[in-house]
């Protein structure tokens, strides 16, 4: 069930305009991906060439070793959940879901119908009636439900209020380990799914940042608190962040992955170490990308 996912040289163009600019990356699959970026960064370019529904302007998007690009076979093992309105649905929520079953040869309709009950959505109604909140369940119950090799969802929260969301989170968790595959999460909602993320791609105007191990990539920063002047001299030198003062306390992130001897002197003299949030280095890492 796992595919492994190569991106070779991946260039996206619309007219004279470039989304993507020359992204190369290798997911081995059988992970939760984080796919990061500011609005307008090129994700659901990215994710939608994964997806097969567009051909790169040049380079390659494989799975497998194979173009994705009109393959049968891939498109048939992705699964691709984003904010859609269904303004034209007129059968009912579970009349669709069977039909999507038919398309989908691991789909779980028992699955299915745990998660409707999950989300409380209402099976008899048309879809074309539900409302935005609905309608992101009931993307969410297809993508889950489909157990497709590559499963991505793109923002598919969108509406979900927050037990809701936590709900979903829950689900991709426990889904995950009991079927194993590849997920891929693009949101903006980094706080709230930061723990899921094995791994983390961050896109910034259209080019690849970073692909790192979320773990790998929180150790190499750091946030440093004490009293003012103590943390002044030890940040002295170092890529700072973010740093902010209180009276006589300050507080400063930093990006650099510390020794253990730094560590610990640190403490020796006063101050508290503590991990950096994957949101705050996020913001920072695409700080002057134009925001659409």
């Amino acid at each position: 069930m796992t595919k492994r996912i190569q991106a070779e040289h991946v260039t996206l163009q619309f007219g004279k305009k470039t989304v993507l600019n020359d992204i190369s990356f290798e997911l081995e699959g059988g992970k939760i991906y984080g796919l990061l970026g500011r609005n307008g960064a090129g994700k659901t370019s990215l994710l939608s060439l994964l997806a097969a529904f567009q051909k790169p302007t040049s380079g390659r998007m494989m799975v497998d070793g194979v173009d994705a690009y009109e393959n049968a076979g891939i498109m048939e093992s992705v699964v691709f959940v984003r904010e859609e309105k269904r303004e034209y649905e007129t059968d009912t929520v579970a009349k669709w879901l069977k039909d999507v079953a038919k398309l989908r040869p691991l789909f779980d309709q028992q699955y299915a119908e745990h998660l409707a009950q999950r989300f409380k959505l209402p099976l008899t109604q048309r879809v074309d009636k539900l409302s935005r909140g609905m309608q992101a369940a009931l993307g969410i119950t297809i993508g889950l439900a489909s157990r497709c090799p590559i499963t991505i969802f793109d923002e598919a929260y969108l509406g979900l209020d927050a037990p809701a969301r936590e709900r979903f989170y829950e689900e991709v968790l426990r889904d995950y380990m009991e079927h194993p595959r590849t997920i891929i999460l693009s949101t903006h909602l980094i706080s709230e799914m930061d723990s899921l993320f094995e791994e983390v791609l961050v896109i910034k105007d259209g080019s690849l940042l970073l692909h790192e191990k979320t773990d790998e990539l929180l150790e190499q920063g750091a946030t440093v608190t004490g009293a003012k002047e103590v943390v002044e001299t030890f940040i002295a030198g170092r890529n700072v962040l973010k740093q902010q003062s209180l009276g006589g306390t300050k507080s400063a992130m930093i990006y650099e992955k510390l020794t253990t001897e730094e560590r610990k002197q640190a403490i020796q003299n006063g101050l508290e170490i503590g991990p950096i949030a994957l949101q705050e280095l996020f913001i920072h890492l695409t700080e002057g990308e134009e925001e659409e």
